[in-house]
């Protein structure tokens, strides 16, 4: 199994902070954004991991990964307006394995250990990772999935009017090869390349995906609330004073 971390955005949401500075290196609780992750792939017992980024970013995340024993993959764009988007960038990589796929900006409680295993009981099933927002309004700003009583996906809607249910898509992905393997397909029929989760929307109808539900908390750092509120939390998890504004520092 190989994991791919996808950090190709450009986060102007962010910015000024990410006008020349990726998001994913950015710090929260002490360490940057994307170390969270790489702990919790690394405790999976995944050690070929890559990193896709785009030109603007690619020097930063070279000595990252060079640190951390990540290969780092530049899929060339140097704007927000001609990014290949995220399932664009996973055809760009061109990872033949059973794959996990993951937000550079994605931070969570749950174990990926567990989500593993979740998925070996379920392959070659494909599995994406879901949160119960328990809101239905909230539930409108996510890709909403529905699932049956055994957990497969029957619907998955971005950003519904009307959700199906209160389980929010995280990006979490965990694609058995075969499915992996299906991206060229997607992307041939003309489909949205954006938002990796356009791509379960397509798969489900096709092959077996399962949702895998879990607790504690769950952080999608889009704006600069969320990455104050994200720093904080963890800043307190580590006995760090938590701040009023966020800070590189």
């Amino acid at each position: 199994m190989k994991a791919l971390i996808l950090a190709a955005g450009y986060a102007t949401r962010l910015s000024p902070l990410t006008d020349d500075f990726p998001k994913q290196l950015l710090p929260v609780g002490g360490k940057p954004i994307v170390d969270w992750i790489l702990d919790k792939v690394r405790d999976a017992g995944i050690d070929d991991v890559h990193l896709v980024t785009n030109a603007r970013f690619a020097p930063r995340f070279a000595a990252w990964g060079r640190e951390n024993a990540v290969t780092i993959h530049d899929d060339g764009t140097s704007t927000n307006e001609t990014r290949l988007g995220a399932i664009g960038d996973i055809r760009f990589v061109g990872l033949d394995d059973d794959l996990l796929v993951i937000a550079g900006d994605n931070l969570f409680d749950f174990r990926l250990r567990d989500l593993v295993e979740f998925w070996q009981a379920k392959k070659p099933a494909s599995v994406v990772a879901v949160y119960d927002v328990g809101d239905r309004e909230l539930a409108k700003k996510y890709g909403v999935v529905e699932v049956d009583g055994d957990g497969r996906v029957v619907d998955f809607i971005e950003k519904p009017d009307d959700p199906p249910s209160t389980l929010a898509a995280t990006a979490t992905y965990l694609y058995s090869r075969a499915h992996a393997g299906l991206v060229d397909t997607y992307l041939a029929e003309g489909n949205n390349p954006d938002q990796p989760g356009n791509l379960v929307a397509w798969l489900h109808r096709r092959e077996p995906v399962y949702a895998y539900r879990f607790e504690g908390g769950w952080y999608d750092v889009g704006d600069h609330g969320q990455l104050l509120e994200a720093d904080n939390r963890l800043r307190a998890e580590q006995g760090l004073p938590t701040r009023t504004a966020y800070s590189v520092d």
